[in-house]
């Protein structure tokens, strides 16, 4: 087995259905769906797999699940996170009839995090911090926002509040400069039961990008992943934050495109 296809199975065993959803307020099945409700009115469609379902069971699979979500007035929007190394024959097309629009794909990516958990250096002025406090998970979460390229949305920012409520283990990560201002941001999620921790969120501005502090935050968090006994990084990433990974050795294993049905 390649190294490749040792972590691509890592990655089906150990890390999709109950191990993606550690925050959800409900769980229900459909078949070999899991249809999760979050905080902050969002839905989530996952799977181990399809079940061998062809095409025309597939889309029932699709219909079932957005009736399912359409009587919950609450529930404003909707992901149902694709693999590009599942079989399922017409998922693409069904998603598209009942109203899901694709995103942008992005890289599956494995590998050890001692590969990550190295000394990187910082420009003058950043400082790295770990956060718990609701002012600054705020303003992280607002940057974020403005990073990615949303409206600054204060039900993100109670949905991590809650979620570090729980006590789960979920570690956020900020960089900052002298005064304050945080300039790059990303989660540590442990998953309990796995070698994995992942990594999630990374969103540096553009003004502070190409200096490192992204690595440098990686890095922090990979050491962090080791003193919780987790051997293994995992990150969807975007083209921004793959290179960096795979530079560090991390390996891309499969593709992830999220589609998503908005009320």
């Amino acid at each position: 087995m390649t190294d490749r296809a040792r972590l691509l199975r890592a990655y089906d065993d150990q890390l999709r259905t109950d191990a993606e959803t550690p925050s959800a307020l409900a769980v229900e099945r459909l078949g070999p769906l899991r249809l999760v409700t979050f905080g902050g009115g969002r839905g989530f469609i996952t799977y181990r797999d399809l079940g061998g379902a062809d095409a025309s069971g597939i889309d029932s699979l699709v219909a079932d699940a957005i009736a399912h979500y359409e009587t919950r007035t609450e529930i404003s929007n909707v992901e149902w996170k694709t693999r590009g190394h599942d079989v399922a024959p017409g998922l693409h097309e069904s998603l598209l009839a009942h109203g899901f629009v694709p995103g942008e794909p992005e890289s599956i990516m494995i590998g050890e995090a001692a590969l990550l958990a190295v000394d990187v250096p910082l420009p003058d002025g950043i400082a790295l911090r770990r956060v718990t406090s609701e002012p600054d998970v705020r303003a992280m979460s607002a940057m974020q926002d403005e990073v990615f390229g949303d409206p600054v949305s204060d039900a993100m920012a109670d949905a991590v509040l809650h979620r570090l409520a729980l006590g789960d283990g979920m570690e956020l990560w900020v960089a900052e400069t002298s005064d304050g201002e945080i300039v790059s941001a990303g989660r540590l999620e442990p998953v309990p039961g796995t070698e994995f921790a992942g990594i999630w969120g990374g969103a540096t501005r553009e003004e502070w990008r190409g200096r490192g502090i992204y690595r440098a935050l990686t890095a922090a968090r990979a050491r962090s992943a080791l003193a919780l006994g987790k051997r293994l990084i995992n990150s969807d990433s975007t083209e921004f934050s793959r290179p960096i990974l795979e530079r560090s050795g991390l390996v891309k294993v499969s593709t992830t495109t999220p589609y998503v049905w908005k009320r």
